[in-house]
This record gives C-alpha cells, structure tokens and sequence, in this order.
C-alpha cells in the first residue's frame, strides 16, 4: 500500500521530468560559432619556395608554424595555370573553362602558329553569385584586400561582388593607389612595403569585425614579379647565398617570400591578441606554381628566380611545377596538429568547403565544380568522392596550349597546338614527370584523352583554332592582344637595349 505522502512524491518528481522536457523543447537551440575564415591567397608562391615544402634557404618559420599547427595538403592545385582563371575559380566555385577566363585578363601575346587561341572573358560575369555573396548570406562580413585581377572597370570590382569592404590596386608596380572602398582610405605611407601595407588593412578588418563572423581574403601581389624588397632582407639572402653557395631563390624574390612570411606572422599575431585563434579557419595557398625565369627577354643569370625541383614545369605550364601549389588549413580544436593530406584538391574547393562551414547553402542555379574539404578537415587520410580533376589552358605563354587530366594517380597532359602530342604520366612513381606513358599505357591514354574531351564538352571550353595562314617562317612573329598587330619576338623586351644586349 502506497502512503499518500509516497504518492505526493511520486507525482512531484513526475511533474519535474515533464516541465523539464517541455522546457528542453522550448529552448531554442544553441547553433555552433560559424568560423570566421582568413584565406592568404599568395601571387605566384611555387609549391617548393617555403619551409615546410623542403626549402632550406628563405626562412618562413610563421607559415611553417601554420603548417605545424594545422593540416598541410602535399597534392592541392591551383584552378589554374596563371592568376585570373585561379582567382575566377575561387570566386565561383566553377572550373574556369565554364566561364572562359582561360587566360590572366587581358590575355598574353600569341605567336604566329598552328593554331589560334581563343581570347579569355575580360572579367569575371556580375551575375555570377560568388563565395563572398553565399557568405554574405550567411551572416559574414567580408573583405578583400590586394590583387583582384577580374576585370579592370569600377563595376566589376570586388565591392560589386559581394565584398563589403576592398582594397585593390591594378598592378604589382610601386607606388600605387589603392582602391578602397567600404572603410577608411588610408594609403601606404611613404616608403612603405606593400604587404606591411596590406597587413594593415587586414587587422584594421579583424578588428572592426571581431565581434562577428568575417570572410577575409588577402591576395598579396607578393611574390609577382617584378622582383623588389626591402635592402636589408635582400641584403641578408646575398650574404646567405655565397655562404651556402645556393644559386636559388634568387635573393631579392627570398627577401619577398620572408616579407609574405612576415605578414601572415601579424595576422596569427591579431588573431591570438583578440582571442580569435580558436574561432578562424586560416588558409594559406597561392593562385599557380612558381616563376623560374623573368620573361624580360635577355638571356642573364640575374633572370632566374626560382626552382620547383622536383616537379617540372613553372606558371604558365600544366606539368606540376605550375598548377602543384601549398596549401595549409589552420584551425586549432578542428583540425589536429601537424597532419598531413595526400588526397587530391584543388582550388574550387574552398567555395563548397567555405560555405558548409558556415551553415549555409550553394546557389541554386550556379554549377559547382568544386568539393567540400570537411570531411578531410575532420579526417586528413579520408578520400574524397571524386573522380577526377581538369585544366584548361589553351594559350601560349610558357608552354604550348593544353589540357590536362588528373585521375587518381595517373596524370595526362594532351597539347591543342596543332601537333597532337601526348603526354601521361604516374605521379606517385614520377613526380618528375620524366617519363611519359603514353605509348606504353595505351589504353590508359585513351581513356583519359576521351574522359578528358568529354569534359571540354560538358563544359563548353574554348578551343585554339587551325590558323589557315601559318606559315613556319613568321613563327618568331608574336601578335599583341590590343592592337591585334605582329611584332618580332627580339623586339618584344621590355626595357630599352643596353650596351649588354
């Protein structure tokens, strides 16, 4: 027999567990921090030109600090070959062939040859929803800070592209103007290096948005040419070089790559002063593979900038050496530690990565190309469910027009020149891409030459066509973008002869 006090009890505690139910369904729930997201997107940094990529001559103990501290990615590709089609890959989350900005805006000289290639799309299309605006919509607030290089009129600029606030100049040349828009326009003072500059804009940025989730994109013009530092870092890798007895880096292009170094070093500075760290995805990367050679049409020591080895190739080319880029994630409580991804990734991967990371949804009618890295943020040995990845360069600029294929482990480069040459490869053996496969896999060559084509179809590229004119005697011609008019090659320097020359 229940006792009248025990049945009070009973119905006591029975009222606590429902009003405790009822209350735990009324709550509203407690969404996880969206991650602010810093991305360091470098001009030009080649896949071996920092420390924790296997260089022991320029110091970069903050990038390779990131990389201790983060996920370092040994197989990411930049979209493409040279800036502009990297950059419009970013921003849309599309393989650049979709939209037809192949080449850097507004297109190379092309020589008088088999073929005539198509001119790239001079800015990247205002209807285009980029990652910016499906951040925008998420509740982030955005910036931009350095080289656009989408399209050269006030419209097509990035606060016309979902950026709240941007600080662009047209050129790698100093001094320059920037222009700023969104916050208060301050410009370099007088003698100041420019990624000092664009390090200011960044924490004046971080500052002003502390207190809400932000989307920041540094694209410094470091390490572009032309080659300029300041004299005591240059200095310093002169005095480095006849120690060590290294022809490569060249120091002035060293002292740049320290600069860069220095700037991200502010940043994780800013971030750990306002106790950011915990909350910012950092992302460092680069829009292609590195230079080797200043183009300046003088055959000098002095010309030579930089080396990939062991991959062949630099910008402008699609071997590894110009689409093979670092990439480090940094993310203290998501990402462990010191770890390493083999998996192969590329740069249209950061719109779907960027976006699920911040709860948010792709755009609807806007193909996206590109897949999200979580699962490798989650887990860095995971595979991805992809089958493979495509390049479009179908331009002369350091090498012939071409596309290219990656599947897995094998790699195929088909030349759209006019000659038919193939060229396949086994990355995990020959990281070199020293011996081509493609007589001896045969059947592998064609398999990927015809995923490879149906891919072009599938996403409308623009083609070279046969020129009817060619003629192998005016081959040295090369004809200008703007005017549309020959000149020979020898005439194409960009400074004025010397008693050298």
């Amino acid at each position: 027999m229940i006792r009248p006090t025990s049945i009070t009890a009973h119905r006591f505690a029975f009222s606590i567990t429902i009003a405790c139910t009822l209350a735990a369904l009324v709550q509203p729930r407690v969404e996880a921090k969206q991650p602010n997201i810093l991305l360091i997107f470098v001009d030009d940094l080649g896949w071996r030109d920092i420390g924790c990529y296997g260089n022991d001559f320029v110091e970069t103990p903050h990038i390779d600090q990131l990389a201790a501290e983060g996920l370092r990615f040994t197989n990411f590709y930049a979209s493409g070959a040279v800036c502009s089609p990297t950059r419009c890959a970013l921003q849309s989350g599309q393989n650049q062939a979709r939209i037809g900005i192949t080449a850097h805006i507004p297109g190379h000289w092309r020589p008088f040859e088999r073929v005539i290639t198509p001119q790239t799309t001079m800015a990247l299309p205002l209807d285009t929803v980029t990652i910016a605006e499906s951040l925008k919509a998420s509740g982030y607030a955005t910036g931009y800070v350095g080289k656009w290089h989408l399209g050269n009129g006030p419209e097509f600029q990035p606060d016309r592209q979902g950026y709240d606030f941007s600080a662009v100049i047209s050129g790698p040349h100093l001094p320059g103007r920037y222009r700023v828009q969104g916050q208060a326009a301050r410009q370099p003072k007088p003698g100041q290096y420019r990624t000092d500059f664009e390090a200011d804009l960044c924490v004046d940025f971080i500052r002003d948005h502390q207190d809400e989730p932000f989307f920041l994109m540094l694209s410094p013009f470091a390490v572009h040419i032309p080659l300029g530092a300041m004299h005591e870092k240059v200095e310093k890798y002169r005095d480095k070089a006849k120690a060590t007895g290294k022809d490569l880096p060249h120091p002035v292009y060293a002292a740049m790559i320290e600069h860069t170094d220095d700037m991200v070093g502010r940043l994780m500075e800013t971030l750990d002063e306002l106790k950011l760290a915990e909350d910012t995805l950092v992302v460092f990367t680069s829009d292609n593979g590195g230079l080797y050679k200043r183009y300046d049409y003088r055959e000098s020591a002095d010309d030579l900038v930089s080396s990939q080895a062991p991959l062949r190739g630099e910008k402008g080319s699609l071997h590894e050496g110009g689409i093979r880029v670092p990439l480090i994630l940094r993310h203290p409580g998501k990402i462990n530690a010191g770890t390493v991804s083999k998996e192969p990734t590329i740069t249209h991967d950061f719109y779907p990565t960027f976006v699920e990371l911040a709860e948010g949804e792709l755009p609807r009618n806007q193909t996206i190309d590109g897949v999200s890295l979580v699962p490798l943020i989650a887990n860095s040995s995971s595979k991805l469910t992809r089958e493979a990845l495509h390049w479009h360069y179908p331009h002369y600029h350091h090498d012939r027009p071409a596309s290219a294929i990656r599947e897995r482990e094998w790699k195929l480069i088909e030349y759209l020149d006019g000659t038919g040459d193939v060229e396949l490869y086994h990355l995990p053996s020959d990281i070199s891409e020293s011996e081509n496969l493609a007589d001896e896999k045969k059947g592998r060559t064609a398999d990927l030459k015809r995923k490879l084509n149906n891919w072009r179809q599938t996403v409308s590229a623009r083609m070279p066509i046969a020129n009817p004119s060619y003629d192998a005697d005016r081959a040295p011609e090369w004809w200008s973008m703007k005017t549309g008019n020959p000149i020979p090659s020898d005439q194409r320097k960009r400074f004025p002869p010397t008693e050298k020359d």
